[in-house]
């Protein structure tokens, strides 16, 4: 007996009803990103691997899927070379393209590529899948979309403001409640500094930025495994406890961080952001907010919902230096980043999709006949024409049959077409729901319809 087909764990089919509710996700949020002057790019499934590794930090780098190359991908591989070689290396010698890990390294790759063909500051967004080498768990799949939108070529601090208002904007189209938590890689790095820690800043927020997962003990263990003495551990915890009003952290922030420059200037740029935005959902400054990647600069978002226990639906920030690893230097970019399976679990959890959405085929068309079939093209390409969504069912099979299959497609109306309807150029609309019939001219029913 064939053995059943199957699909990689972290992976999932999408029927009708599951893409219809996707569309609207992705349409949503296409319709805010274009009313603020964003434009759609797409980039290759794959990129060459010397264009992602390094850019995500050792334990992104793990986490890329590595595609072996074409033909024989042993050749000039030898048994020293298996035995000796790291598993890095190793897979530079089998391996020259990866599946991207997200959508912002191969944007930045995008700019330096096409750099004479754009205007500064150039507002892209683009909304297509990628993948990573990740352990699968509810709400974390190895394949899924993101739905990017950046802004390059452009200091100013408005743009990190409009961000934030397209953030605010989409979950009110969406009817999620959601916290938008801030904070900035600046202010990471002057504490790092006032623990006498600055050559640690990696191992620090890659730290802190696990502790929702894991703890703040689990997170003090991982500091000490990573070299940090106990005394700037000790110093640290004040800050990653720290409660109170946006105002009241920024306050005590400003004092902790008094003799560093640059922990100063992250705090005048999250306050910047915090004031301008005004959102209707809360904007909140949390200081163990990291976003482990390492090409973030200034400020940092992330947004979780409110109502459902799950991940980070949304996150993004500022990166400074992205496209200077490609040539570029000096070129400031910053972003956002929508989760759009997990924004579809939410959704779902939460039964927030309009009714209207499943609803593929607003109209089945009976097939009692040739003759009948006939009399109905017309009338179902006048309908087309003017945007109903409709259909007839193939085959002049039973009629039962033909309700049955209106009634599983969650059809609302079906037209029937006799004898008596074609005599007087007519057609009966009957309403799935109420069972209520009515005899109407082809111009009637689109009207009705409509």
């Amino acid at each position: 007996m064939a053995q059943k087909p199957s699909i990689p764990k972290g992976t999932r089919d999408f029927g009708p009803v599951e893409m219809a509710r996707r569309n609207y996700i992705f349409d949503t949020i296409r319709s805010v990103y274009a009313l603020y002057g964003f434009q759609q790019i797409e980039t290759p499934s794959m990129e060459n691997l010397s264009t992602l590794m390094g850019k995500y930090g050792e334990e992104g780098d793990k986490l890329l899927f590595k595609i072996l190359n074409s033909g024989d991908f042993m050749r000039g591989v030898t048994e020293e070379n298996i035995r000796e070689d790291s598993t890095n290396r190793l897979a530079a010698r089998l391996c020259e393209k990866g599946l991207r890990y997200d959508l912002t390294v191969p944007f930045a790759r995008y700019v330096v590529q096409h750099r004479e063909e754009l205007t500064l500051p150039f507002r892209r967004f683009q909304i297509q899948p990628v993948w990573r080498a990740d352990r699968p768990q509810k709400g974390r799949y190895r394949e899924f979309y993101q739905c990017d939108a950046d802004v390059v070529g452009s200091d100013s601090l408005l743009n990190e403001v409009e961000l934030m208002q397209i953030v605010d904007t989409v979950f009110q189209k969406f009817g999620i409640r959601v916290c938008i938590k801030i904070n900035n890689r600046k202010i990471l790095t002057g504490i790092a500094e006032m623990i006498g820690q600055a050559d640690k800043i990696v191992d620090i927020t890659v730290a802190i930025d696990k502790l929702d997962k894991i703890g703040l003990d689990n997170v003090n263990a991982e500091l000490r495994e990573n070299g940090l003495p106990e005394e700037a551990i000790e110093r640290l915890q004040p800050i990653i406890k720290l409660s109170g009003t946006n105002d009241e952290k920024l306050a005590t922030m400003r004092e902790v961080l008094r003799d560093s420059e640059t922990g100063l200037k992250g705090i005048d740029e999250v306050e910047f952001v915090l004031k301008k935005s005004r959102l209707k959902n809360p904007l909140e400054l949390d200081l163990t907010l990291a976003r482990g990647l390492n090409y973030y600069t200034g400020c940092i978002f992330e947004v979780k919902a409110l109502d459902v226990e799950i991940g980070s639906i949304t996150g993004g920030g500022r990166y400074d230096n992205l496209t200077g690893i490609f040539g570029m230097p000096g070129l400031s970019g910053v972003g956002i980043s929508f989760g759009a399976d997990r924004i579809y679990d939410v959704l779902n959890q939460l039964d927030l999709y309009p009714k209207t959405v499943s609803t593929a085929t607003q109209l089945l068309f009976i097939n009692f006949g040739e003759v009948e079939a006939a009399y109905c093209l017309p009338i179902l390409a006048q309908l087309r024409e003017a945007g109903i969504r409709c259909e007839i069912y193939p085959d002049a099979t039973k009629m039962k049959k033909q309700m049955q299959y209106a009634n599983q497609k969650e059809i609302p109306f079906v037209v029937l077409v006799g004898e008596n309807e074609m005599q007087q150029g007519r057609v009966t609309l009957k309403n799935m729901e109420t069972g209520e019939q009515q005899l109407l001219t082809p111009d009637e029913l689109l009207a009705a319809i409509s």
